[in-house]
């Protein structure tokens, strides 16, 4: 039985945890790793968590949102032994209702190619128009 959560606040040592066993933990930049989690986690707007019923933390759906428009979604992750269980496309679904709902707020995000297809069966539209201007200190490497 999964168990979700709107706008839990996660620790840093938890979610360290949680990148280590989904594939989010692939998409940050190197530097200045441990202070730019900290900030996300302080920082973010929508945080909906996926647990088991023992309390373990198996999924994670984050946005930034301006309430009115759009929300961002700037995490979804599922660990990877929780993976084709539909919890994906749940924590989408909830972020997405969390910001306002699909009558009145776009969702955006970018996206690894492995996982087009999944957000192309949730709904969201591969589109040419999202620009992107990367930070300038960045040096990929695997959470692990």
């Amino acid at each position: 039985m999964t168990v979700y959560r709107d706008n839990e606040r996660l620790e840093f040592e938890e979610y360290l945890d949680f990148l280590k066993r989904c594939d989010l933990g692939s998409q940050y930049p190197k530097q200045n790793f441990e202070a730019r989690i900290r900030k996300l986690l302080a920082s973010v707007d929508v945080c909906i968590t996926a647990r088991t019923k023992a309390g373990k933390l198996i999924g994670v759906a984050m946005g930034v949102t301006d309430w009115a428009y759009f929300c961002f979604l700037t995490e979804l992750g599922v660990d990877r032994e929780f993976l084709k269980q539909g919890i994906g496309r749940e924590l989408l679904s909830r972020a997405h209702a969390k910001a306002g709902g699909e009558a009145d707020i776009t969702m955006v995000t970018t996206s690894n190619d492995e996982a087009f297809g999944f957000y192309e069966s949730c709904g969201l539209q591969n589109r040419r128009e999202l620009y992107v201007k990367y930070c300038r200190d960045w040096e990929s490497f695997v959470v692990g």
